[in-house]
């Protein structure tokens, strides 16, 4: 079995189950409809903080889910199977951005 195949097994069923269509709808709201890295309202999926392969458990908590885009998710997803590590200086970037993002004044008018 290879890399991928072998990671994708272990949430499948998971994934299929109307309980996870719940819970997943859950954590949106929740997130409030954005992804918790970087903002961003486009393409959202929910993640497991904690893996299904490795936690079990946690499939269907909702302490163990996250909003992310998908390209958040999908960088997160690349470390966790070790296919590399983020830029540790492109990283501070992108929450010294979000975090000013998220204290912007609102225009008056």
């Amino acid at each position: 079995m290879g890399l991928r195949s072998d990671y994708a097994r272990h949430s499948a069923r998971v994934l299929r189950s109307k309980q996870w269509q719940a819970v997943r709808l859950l954590a949106k709201r929740r997130d409030g409809f954005k992804c918790v890295q970087c903002g961003s309202r486009y393409g959202l999926e929910v993640d497991h903080i904690k893996p299904v392969r490795t936690h079990p458990e946690g499939s269907y908590a909702l302490d163990n889910l996250q909003t992310l885009c998908g390209r958040c998710h999908a960088r997160k997803t690349r470390i966790e199977v070790g296919m590399g590590v983020e830029n540790p200086a492109r990283e501070a970037w992108k929450t010294a951005v979000a975090e000013l993002q998220r204290h912007k004044p609102e225009r008056l008018n």
